[in-house]
């Protein structure tokens, strides 16, 4: 197949899996095309699968605010002419789909008018956040109802798109996932742990956008919790809008020389498996990509009772939940089982179990392809 995939080029969890949906695709033979203002982070290197498609958004005195969705309509209908595109794969609703219908009903209009049916995959934020904003929850639900298919990367999201949108869509529910062959604990991962932890340190991770919605300096108080009972070092990947807090919490804690803020990383994957814990006291998390990809490298994730979580982690065995903002029932979780190296090496296998069981690419990637194939043949 040719598919179209447009995503936010960030960091965030949706480009991530819609760069990473990409690559897997094309690792199966298809043909990807990334449509985007910028490319994605994670889309490095080459690949003969692989072509990027910039959108260019000119800039005019009448326009405060350039409109990027019309731009983006407009490539689309551009690659999918050119390449003959079978269908698009947008992530995020707004305003991705609304672009993709647009660009659909351009090639259907067209002398020889063609068909191009397009997919979204909600993610969580443009659900929760921008759509149950009033001023766009009208568009947010044409969007999903235009869709020629419609997933969702939860249950629990699929559930309240249901409920706060009132959809009439079938939406399945196709879960993120992982490549358990990239995301593993290897015989380099303990040279890597050296060079932050020389002294034998526990070591607890952190991964996010940085955003208010994760809680940030609730991380850096449950590592001061941990940090008084035992050696050990916190490492910060990411960055965004509550990283000055975080920094400033740390200096205020007398641990800052403990906490390492790595910055934005584009292979986390090598830095993961150096950890022993993964902290998420997100106050939302719609699936818990983080956790899952620490999961897989044998890195047990402690992570709040929230949105899709519980469908990823079993309480007690694979990691453990807590409420959000309980950072004292949290830390005493990660005390108890850095303290215990039988029960933390369980643990740490069993949460690798579930990614490889669960959430592996050589699982989720075919209900992609089959799930495609349903749409482009109901288009037919």
């Amino acid at each position: 197949m040719k598919i179209g995939i447009t995503c936010y080029p960030t960091y965030g969890g949706s480009g991530v899996v819609a760069t990473e949906l990409g690559l897997e695709l094309a690792e199966r033979g298809h043909e990807i095309h990334f449509i985007s203002y910028a490319q994605p982070i994670r889309l490095t290197g080459p690949h003969p699968n692989i072509h990027y498609h910039e959108v260019e958004v000119s800039r005019y005195p009448l326009f405060d605010y350039p409109p990027y969705d019309l731009a983006l309509a407009t490539r689309m209908a551009e690659v999918s002419e050119l390449y003959d595109i079978d269908l698009l794969h947008v992530h995020y609703a707004i305003p991705h789909s609304v672009s993709a219908l647009l660009a659909k009903q351009m090639l259907a209009a067209k002398p020889r008018g063609r068909r191009l049916p397009f997919v979204t995959t909600l993610h969580g934020t443009d659900i929760t956040l921008v759509g149950l904003d009033r001023s766009y929850l009208p568009i947010t639900r044409f969007s999903i109802e235009q869709s020629d298919g419609v997933t969702a990367i939860s249950e629990y999201l699929r559930a309240r798109t249901v409920r706060e949108f009132d959809v009439k869509n079938n939406i399945q529910v196709i879960y993120n996932f992982v490549n358990c062959d990239v995301y593993v604990r290897d015989s380099e991962s303990a040279q890597r742990r050296a060079e932050y932890a020389p002294k034998g340190e526990r070591v607890l991770v952190h991964l996010s956008n940085f955003r208010p919605v994760k809680r940030v300096t609730d991380t850096i108080e449950i590592f001061d919790r941990v940090r008084k009972k035992m050696p050990a070092k916190l490492l910060m990947i990411g960055d965004g809008p509550d990283r000055s807090r975080a920094e400033w919490l740390a200096v205020q804690k007398g641990i800052h020389d403990d906490v390492l803020f790595l910055g934005k990383q584009d292979q986390v994957y090598e830095k993961l498996p150096v950890a022993d814990i993964m902290l998420l006291p997100s106050e939302l998390e719609s699936f818990g990509l983080a956790a899952l990809e620490a999961m897989a490298c044998e890195v047990v994730p402690i992570a709040t009772r929230v949105g899709g979580i519980p469908e990823v982690i079993e309480h007690g065995k694979s990691g453990y939940m807590a409420d959000v903002g309980d950072v004292d029932t949290m830390a005493r979780y990660a005390i108890e089982l850095l303290s215990d190296e039988a029960a933390l090496h369980k643990m740490a296998k069993e949460s690798r179990g579930v990614a490889q069981s669960r959430f592996c690419a050589t699982k989720i990637i075919p209900q992609y392809e089959e799930f495609y194939r349903r749409v482009l043949e109901r288009s037919s």
